[in-house]
């Protein structure tokens, strides 16, 4: 499975880590298995050849060449393990495992030469970690956006053909929270919330109040927000992207974006415009409410009084949560409690023959008796209220 591990800014550091004892001497064996030239030297082995200086050198000087601005953490490093119990791998076949990452998190592309210089190094039997820095050999900057899904794809091809354990499936709709690096920026600049915690918060309330795509990019740009908005060809929105005024990167030379998918999976453009025609229509409640009226009055002609009630509770049920409904909703939720009233009403039971009502007496039933309320419980309001 692989892991992204913390980025950071001193290349030799994590060497010295990948190639030494480990925390607690759990490292054996250190040695490369895979690298951007085939021909490197591993330090592990042939020291003579190639010190942990050198290699650390030979991974930075793409970045020392950039001419333009450098990233400000420029080591990007995973871990891929295998699951207990699996059976071990050889180095080639670890190997092949981390060409492949490499490719699939657009770090090295498979015959690229210009490519990010990388190292994939062993130092236990159920383990490798990859480490790259992140410049290209021509002076480019790699794209590694969404680099941990697509190595999970990939890892599944190697789990299916070797027989490996199954990592579990990548949940995309979770939180996506701030990664190492923005935590640590936010503490530097002694701010309470990242970037990221900051846009999700500001985004979901534009998108929660707006109507259409306008409305949405103007409530955006109200907040205070930088938007960027990336159209097709004909001119359609197709996504768009926020960051926060004084959020930069690269030496203060470029603002700091994130696309609304990368800030939550409930934020990308498809997800937010699904906000704005409500999934459920006035047609909708219609249906619902006859269906509703037509279980309460099958059951009480049934004389499944008890079900009638059950049937009933729907009612006490949306009239409690319409009092509890956050205010963009309250309103709609009110309405539904409103239109499902008279629907979840018990039916009254026929008059007995035996104890016929005579004319002028007062007639008891559902619709002058209320029902007594449960213990503890308010007395219920035709308002709903």
């Amino acid at each position: 499975m692989p892991k992204k591990a913390e980025t950071g800014t001193t290349t030799i550091d994590l060497l010295d880590y990948l190639f030494g004892p480990g925390e607690r001497d759990e490292h054996t064996g250190p040695h490369l298995v895979a690298g951007w030239n085939p021909d490197l030297a591993c330090p592990a082995r042939h020291s003579g050849r190639m010190s942990l200086a050198d290699l650390a050198l030979l991974l930075d000087a793409p970045v020392e060449a950039l001419r333009g601005p450098r990233p400000e953490e420029h080591v990007w490093h995973v871990s891929v393990r295998n699951a207990p119990g699996d059976r071990i791998l050889s180095d080639a076949e670890w190997s092949e495992v981390a060409a492949a990452m490499v490719h699939a998190a657009g770090i090295a592309p498979a015959g690229d030469e210009q490519a990010c210089r990388w190292i994939a190094v062993r130092h236990a039997d159920d383990h490798i970690h990859i480490a790259a820095t992140l410049a290209r050999q021509d002076g480019r900057h790699p794209r590694v956006r969404g680099d941990i899904p697509a190595m999970h794809t990939a890892a599944r091809v190697f789990e299916a053909r070797w027989g490996l354990t199954p990592m579990s499936p990548l949940d995309r709709t979770a939180f996506r929270r701030p990664v190492t690096g923005e935590a640590e920026k936010a503490a530097r600049r002694g701010l309470v919330e990242t970037a990221r915690e900051s846009l999700q918060c500001t985004v979901r309330q534009a998108a929660a109040l707006a109507h259409g795509d306008t409305d949405f990019l103007d409530r955006l740009r109200d907040a205070g927000l930088r938007v960027r908005e990336r159209r097709a060809d004909d001119g359609a929105l197709v996504g768009y992207a926020v960051a926060q005024p004084g959020d930069r990167a690269d030496g203060g030379t470029r603002p700091v974006w994130f696309a609304g998918s990368t800030l939550a999976y409930d934020l990308s453009l498809p997800r937010v415009r699904e906000r704005f025609t409500p999934l459920v229509t006035p047609a909708d409640w219609a249906l619902a409410e006859h269906r509703i009226r037509e279980a309460s009055e099958l059951l009480g002609r049934a004389g499944q009084d008890e079900g009638a009630g059950d049937v009933a509770a729907l009612g006490d049920l949306l009239a409690i949560a319409a009092a509890h409904s956050p205010a963009l909703v309250r309103d709609r939720v009110q309405a539904a409690a409103d239109a499902f009233e008279q629907a979840a009403r018990a039916p009254a039971p026929a008059p007995s023959k035996a104890a016929p009502v005579p004319d002028g007496a007062p007639r008891r039933g559902r619709w002058n008796t209320p029902p007594a309320p449960h213990a503890g419980a308010a007395p219920r309001s035709s308002s709903h209220c």
